[in-house]
């Protein structure tokens, strides 16, 4: 398979309805979470402005545990309820968060990163894990950077689990 990221819409909402119809071409058929996700997460640091990290993290024994990323290394294991990925994982809501020194227990696996955006990958009512953004520019994320990457963790739910 040939796949190449095309640029996306100067408008957000146009934007993001662009980088879903390209996950959909790029996950095609595929059935393997780990293949999806590291496309997702590639996909995603590619397009998207001003990230320095983009990934997920998979719920597991109890745990969130590291799986396919895009950025510098990061934190292994996270606690559910734990920063911005925990709070997500123990609320099942998606999490926009400005200023992530701001957020009470924040977990800093990388000091650039100003603002974070995290999304839980909901499988009926199973948990399977969170989708991660991170940015070193606060405020960075907003209300259409949210729906937009929901949106994306739902095709990458469809795809895999």
């Amino acid at each position: 398979m040939s796949f190449t990221a095309q640029p996306l819409a100067a408008d957000k909402a146009e934007a993001y309805r662009d980088l879903a119809q390209q996950l959909t071409a790029l996950i095609g058929d595929e059935r393997d979470a780990i293949a999806n996700a590291a496309n997702t997460a590639a996909l995603l640091f590619d397009l998207l402005p001003d990230l320095n990290w983009a990934g997920f993290y998979f719920l597991k024994d109890g745990e969130l545990v590291l799986g396919p990323f895009q950025g510098k290394p990061a934190c292994i294991r996270i606690a559910i309820g734990k920063g911005v990925c925990g709070a997500a994982a123990a609320t099942r809501t998606s999490q926009v968060v400005a200023d992530v020194h701001a957020f009470p227990g924040h977990i800093a696996c990388d000091a650039a990163s100003a603002s974070e955006l995290v999304v839980p990958l909901l499988h009926g009512d199973t948990l399977l894990g969170v989708l991660d953004l991170d940015s070193p520019v606060a405020g960075r994320f907003d209300d259409a950077d949210r729906a937009g990457i929901e949106a994306v963790a739902a095709i990458w739910v469809k795809a895999s689990a």
